[in-house]
């Protein structure tokens, strides 16, 4: 079972920017489209950005469009999530999620915590 670690979280103003990693280990990178989630306390978690395996397709939540950027680096078996705007609505643990459909697998990292507070 592969496994997916974020880091990069942090307390940051509103208005500020953050770059979330998602490091990969134990699968085939390639193979996988990668998400990223959020999750607000007492919410549901939600899908802010994703990005097929080649990155010849990218998708966000209508929320963080304009604002936010997904990448990927095969090479390096890594997932970026630039922030940049952020507003308190922001505030949310940010977790990784790897998945290769035709298989029916996905799995989770444990998540990076972001707050927006002045």
């Amino acid at each position: 079972q592969g496994q997916l670690v974020e880091s990069g979280g942090d307390l940051v103003q509103p208005g500020g920017s953050l770059r979330l990693l998602c490091e990969a280990s134990g699968f085939t990178f390639s193979y996988y489209g990668m998400s990223w989630y959020r999750q607000a306390p007492g919410t549901e978690r939600e899908f802010v950005a994703g990005i097929t395996n080649t990155g010849s397709l990218i998708k966000y939540a209508d929320s963080v469009k304009g604002r936010f950027t997904v990448s990927r680096d095969n090479a390096k078996h890594t997932t970026s999530l630039q922030m940049n705007a952020l507003s308190p609505a922001d505030t949310a643990v940010y977790f990784c999620k790897a998945s290769e459909p035709k298989r029916g697998i996905e799995f989770w990292g444990r998540g990076t915590q972001v707050i927006v507070s002045s």
